[in-house]
């Protein structure tokens, strides 16, 4: 084995992928590599990729070119690896279409990264893809990317829920959940480290503890991470439509850690579509389920995704969806243009919508739920609400920046803050004196905690 050196690793897609990243980087930096924040002090790069929809495949692509041509034009980068979702699917066209690639890496043998490494310097040109199994517990060494005030624990990795458009079982494959114990040791960890806010991530955070023990534990495991001291915020990402029960409405209504926030990615609302996509439910059940949210958790933040384009997606289809979004003004909402993948059983589907139908609708539909967001926005205009500083705006050295409950990192907007400057990680009061479609305006009308 040559000498340690140093690495930089390019982390794309989700959070769930971003933790894969920072255990990769907790076991190299435990191994004695060097982790930097640029190719330029590199040795190694990893490109974690995602290979979920089109767009993101081509994200990492364009990132797996921009560190050959780096490498081309530095000699310090000698070795690329390239890891996760596209390496899982597309392995064997990585290796031939980049023959600058000295290793692919799969989504479940990520861990094996030190090995892996040892193997390049061999001489060796590594594919290591085999069927997911692997989850890392709280013995795993891990590397934070975020700020120490927040972080993402993953509780379970994989999925059973075999959507027809998703191709995350073959890339991520079976559910696997982590042991409530392991996840609160890891919990306690973080809290030590200076976290205050958890966020509790997996492909569905609803289907929790199923595969260990036998039933749905997310409720448990809540109320166990919400005992750990220093932990001030818990935040529930990835639930699914038809688990939303009457008991987690409760935790999250009566456990004061536990934000007023909820993320459902419901994707579309017609029956038909909806059954297509081997999802149940219809218009009318969503929109008794988010009465029955909001009735329960006043004041709760709704977020969710949707799904434009799908294969047989009529004009009067599309329509139920425009009326839904119109008559229920959802807080946050993502549009995603579907995206047809091989693999997948809405793949084969006849009937797949042209390209510019698909982006006529996605126009629609963000139009649409941008007017809703800036309405909503604006109603916050003159409250004072509870706020967990980020840190200076990357906007202006003169602005910070932060979030209230209704704001989850990296996918919301952000609270713009210009009378006070309070550490990373304290917690303000802020009265909302502006607002955009996205964003707001604030000034501190307290003394910040002290940061730690």
């Amino acid at each position: 084995m040559v000498a340690k050196q140093s690495v930089v690793i390019v982390s794309l897609g989700c959070n769930k992928n971003l933790v894969d990243s920072e255990v990769m980087a907790g076991i190299l930096s435990e191994k004695g590599y060097e982790l930097v924040a640029s190719p330029s002090e590199a040795n190694i790069g990893i490109v974690n990729t995602c290979g979920f929809i089109e767009s993101a495949k081509q994200e990492s692509v364009d990132a797996i070119l921009d560190l050959v041509d780096y490498a081309q034009s530095e000699q310090r980068l000698s070795v690329l690896i390239v890891a996760g979702c596209l390496s899982q699917r597309y392995a064997d066209e990585l290796l031939d279409e980049f023959p600058e690639v000295n290793a692919v890496v799969g989504t479940g043998e990520f861990f094996r990264i030190d090995e892996i490494l040892d193997r390049v310097y061999s001489g060796e040109r590594v594919k290591a893809v085999g069927t997911p199994s692997y989850l890392y517990d709280h013995r795993t060494p891990r590397l934070l990317s975020t700020p120490r005030h927040y972080a993402y624990l993953k509780i379970a990795d994989g999925c059973n829920n075999r959507c027809s458009y998703c191709a995350i079982p073959s890339i991520r494959g079976c559910m696997r959940s982590r042991k409530q114990e392991s996840v609160v040791f890891e919990a306690r960890a973080l809290a030590d480290a200076g976290c205050k806010e958890l966020i509790l991530v997996a492909q569905d955070t609803t289907a929790y503890g199923v595969d260990l023990y036998g039933r749905p534990a997310l409720l448990d495991l809540v109320r166990a991470v919400s005992k750990v001291d220093g932990i001030e915020w818990i935040r529930l990402l990835y639930t699914y439509p038809t688990r939303i029960t009457d008991d987690l409405l409760r935790v999250i209504a009566d456990e004061p850690k536990v934000v007023r926030y909820l993320d459902i990615p419901i994707q579309h609302v017609n029956k038909r579509i909806l059954a297509s996509m081997n999802r149940s439910g219809d218009r009318a059940s969503l929109s008794r389920m988010i009465g029955r949210i909001r009735e329960a958790v006043p004041g709760v933040t709704i977020r969710t995704s949707l799904i434009v384009g799908y294969p047989g997606e009529t004009d009067d289809e599309f329509s139920e969806l425009l009326e839904f979004v119109a008559e229920q003004e959802l807080d946050r909402v993502g549009v995603f243009i579907y995206s047809q993948e091989e693999g997948t059983p809405a793949g084969q589907m006849p009937d797949q919508v042209p390209e510019q139908v698909k982006k006529e609708r996605y126009a629609e539909l963000m139009e649409l739920q941008k007017s809703i967001s800036l309405k909503k926005m604006k109603r916050r205009i003159g409250s004072v609400e509870r706020v967990i500083i980020d840190g200076v705006s990357e906007e202006s050295s003169l602005l910070t920046v932060g979030r209230s409950e209704g704001e989850a990192p990296e996918v919301d907007g952000l609270i713009y803050i210009g009378n006070a400057h309070p550490q990373p990680g304290s917690f303000v009061n802020v009265r909302l004196t502006d607002a955009s479609e996205y964003d707001l305006v604030g000034e501190v009308v307290d003394t910040p905690d002290t940061a730690d």
